[in-house]
């Protein structure tokens, strides 16, 4: 069953299904799901327990080099030996 559902001032399709239903038809529910649609996967019928919400994972950021430049600083001796390690050298 497909529905419509205003979420922060958006409408967005929500996807609701059996589990019965979901096993036959994953591969439409993560297309769905990928397309920013809710789907919700129930219990036995459609007014059953939710179980599972289908979500896309959220793309990783690439990391720049360099990007820290400026925030901390280290002191000259950082790479010193420590004095508590001293009985160990």
């Amino acid at each position: 069953m497909m529905t419509n559902t205003d979420v922060d001032g958006r409408t967005i399709a929500v996807i609701r299904t059996t589990l019965e239903d979901a096993q036959s038809h994953l591969p439409d529910l993560i297309e769905a799901a990928v397309r920013g649609e809710e789907v919700l996967i129930a219990t036995e019928g459609m007014q059953g327990e939710q179980i599972v919400r289908l979500v896309p994972v959220a793309a990783r950021r690439r990391r720049k080099a360099g990007s820290a430049k400026g925030l901390f600083e280290m002191s000259e001796d950082f790479d010193a030996p420590l004095p508590d390690f001293d009985e160990y050298q």
